[in-house]
């Protein structure tokens, strides 16, 4: 029997990194919220590798962090060990990754939802969404409804979850959770279209049953950098972590044991990751490879369990056991929790528009896997962002839509709502065209404002940023206008640089320029630098040396704004459009692009198509003036 529990502006289904994002923005900004978790306990768990950040995901935190949201300042508060990836190649790809305590993780979190003023955290299963006239009526397995304005959708891989190893199968979700398959029925039921996909994740073993002398070390960085900008003290790298690799006879294992693995049996319908395949996918794909690189490291600073990166796998247990025991190192391990596949519902991103509010369903959104994406990150950030267009929608403000120019979230939600995803998306640097200036170190200049209007930024993070900024400017002005003279010192150190010495007197930033030569190593020779932070001086020296690059790709910035400023009418119909190839007919009324630049990133519609539909606005603009 039904019962009427209870009113909110902003229902958040689930508490992984997508759900307590939207959650604490949503309440952050005014609306009575509520986020439902089918266990208090696992709040902001970490099923899969207990890390945050890496290549692009950093990135993704650094933005989020700005912006006002609460990942980075938890992954700061639980590091274990913090490393830089990248630093061998140019700005752009640097990016942050730190191995989290995973249970510390959760505690952070789950104290931090239980703090926030105006959000309620209830451990309910949803089972059911109703229309009801304007409101949406979120109903759990005891009967309770909550009368809602909003419903952010962030199931993870909860939705209509199996659990898939070798011939066993059976309805979980992770963690040997309850899965979410009564709200699944519920949201086919609605007509929301879902679809299925894949992910999997490695097995868990014991510490003391690794010889880790048979390994290699992986320390972290010396010196740290933190995710958060407001973080004061930059986190301690307490743990070792560890690279081992698998052989011959690893791969003889797996291949004789394929036709057990349901991805190879067709038990799994679901579509995987193409970037992230287990370690069966692996020795099939690349076949040539004689070995493969795992990575050992602590899920947590207070238990024996190590995470075995790089080797998710959906084999049977016992041949689990027997190819882990093939690595040196592993001899003797002992599995703590098994690999396993799991299979979920999630929705194709192409029925989201850009606020991530479904097209047909008003006043629901998605978020994280929901929406096709894996990752933490990625949910995270779709979280935030779903979060404030929800509590904007409610309030009567304008939505937050970002730009592929302004961020990786921009690049992120558009690349998924104009192209969709085939398989579970995951960032990478490489997806955005203006990476050079979508960096992880200018993440604060980019979006902070942004999250300072929004009231999300508070005082003593935005004094300093602003102090921050104030200090790069003069600084670059001063290497600008700073004339160095020649001396044996200096032509010394330009010689052993392999750069030409001097004869005549040089600016300090056009030596700074030459890729030999770095901001540290010109101090000796720069009596009047100020002390800055080391933040601050990475930006300088990023912004002078790719100061050309940088100016290219702005232009390029430019041209792109420029299209997204031709906004396309709500209900044009794209049949009346003459001139449009079919093709692009049926994409573009598939996606309802919002403007030129949009439509001009679909799939299957031309530079051609997009002329067409330029002259076609044109004209309708014309009409719409003489009438």
């Amino acid at each position: 029997m039904n019962y009427f529990a209870d009113n909110y502006d902003v229902a958040v289904i689930g508490a992984g990194h997508a759900g307590i994002e939207a959650a604490l923005v949503s309440a952050k900004l005014g609306c009575k919220t509520v986020m439902f978790t089918v266990s208090a306990d696992w709040i902001g768990n970490m099923p899969c590798n207990p890390s945050i950040g890496g290549t692009a995901k950093g990135h993704l935190v650094r933005e989020l962090d700005a912006l006002g949201g609460e990942m980075g300042k938890a992954a700061d508060a639980t590091t274990l060990q913090s490393r830089m990836l990248n630093r061998g190649k140019g700005p752009a790809v640097h990016s942050l990754r730190a191995q989290i305590d995973r249970r510390a993780y959760s505690g952070y979190m789950k104290h931090a939802v239980e703090l926030q003023t105006g959000l309620d955290v209830k451990q309910a299963e949803v089972t059911d969404i109703e229309k009801d006239s304007d409101v949406w009526r979120v109903i759990t397995r005891l009967g309770a409804v909550y009368n809602c304005k909003a419903v952010i959708l962030a199931t993870g891989t909860f939705l209509g979850g199996r659990i898939f190893v070798g011939e066993v199968n059976y309805s979980s979700g992770p963690d040997g959770q309850f899965p979410a398959n009564m709200l699944s029925e519920s949201l086919k039921k609605l007509g929301v279209p879902l679809r299925r996909f894949k992910t999997g994740t490695p097995a868990r073993v014991s510490r003391d049953s690794i010889n880790f002398d048979l390994t290699e070390e992986q320390p972290g960085d010396e010196k740290t950098v933190p995710f958060s900008f407001s973080t004061k003290e930059n986190p301690k790298n307490t743990v070792m972590c560890h690279i081992a690799y698998t052989n011959d006879e690893t791969k003889a294992i797996i291949l004789k044991n394929l036709h057990r693995s349901p991805l190879y049996a067709g038990e799994i319908e679901g579509v995987g990751p193409r970037y992230c395949p287990s370690i069966e996918d692996k020795v099939v794909r690349f076949a040539d490879k004689e070995r493969h690189q795992l990575f050992i490291e602590p899920c947590g600073a207070d238990t024996e369990e190590m995470y075995l990166q790089g080797m998710s796998s959906s084999l049977p247990e016992e041949v689990q056991i027997q190819f882990y025991r093939t690595i040196k190192g592993l001899e003797n391990v002992k599995m703590i929790r098994n690999a396993y596949a799991i299979e979920y519902d999630c929705i194709d991103p192409i029925n989201l528009q850009p606020t991530l509010e479904l097209k047909e369903f008003a006043g629901i959104y998605g978020a994280g896997q929901f929406n096709g994406s894996s990752g933490y990150e990625e949910a995270a950030v779709q979280g935030f962002m779903a979060g404030v267009n929800a509590a904007h929608k409610i309030l009567g403000k304008e939505p937050l839509v970002l730009s592929r120019a302004s961020s990786y979230i921009g690049t992120l939600i558009d690349d998924l709502v104009t192209k969709g995803c085939s398989d579970p998306y995951r960032m990478m640097t490489s997806r955005s065209e203006y990476r050079l200036l979508l960096r992880q170190d200018n993440a604060d200049e980019r979006l902070m404002p942004i999250g300072r209007k929004l009231g999300l930024v508070n005082d003593d993070t935005w004094q300093d940023y602003c102090n921050n900024i104030e200090l790069k400017e003069k600084e670059i002005a001063r290497l600008r206008a700073t004339t160095l003279p020649p001396s044996e010192q200096l032509n010394a150190l330009l010689v052993e640089r392999g750069t030409a010495p001097l004869s005549t007197g040089c600016k300090l930033d056009d030596l700074l320029r030459r890729p030999q030569l770095d901001y540290t190593c010109l101090a000796p020779f720069d009596k009047a630098r100020p002390e800055l932070p080391d933040n601050v001086a990475e930006k300088v020296e990023i912004e002078i040396k790719y100061d050309g690059y940088i100016r290219r790709q702005q232009s390029q910035v430019d041209e792109m704004l420029r299209l997204e400023k031709q906004r396309i009418p709500d209900d044009i119909n794209y049949d009346d459009v003459y001139g449009l190839r079919l093709e692009a007919k049926e994409k573009l009324n598939r996606v309802r692009p919002t403007n030129i630049g949009q439509a001009s990133r679909i799939s299957g519609v031309s530079p051609a198509d997009v002329s067409v539909l330029v002259i076609h606005l044109e004209k309708k603009r014309q009409e719409n003036k003489n009438d």
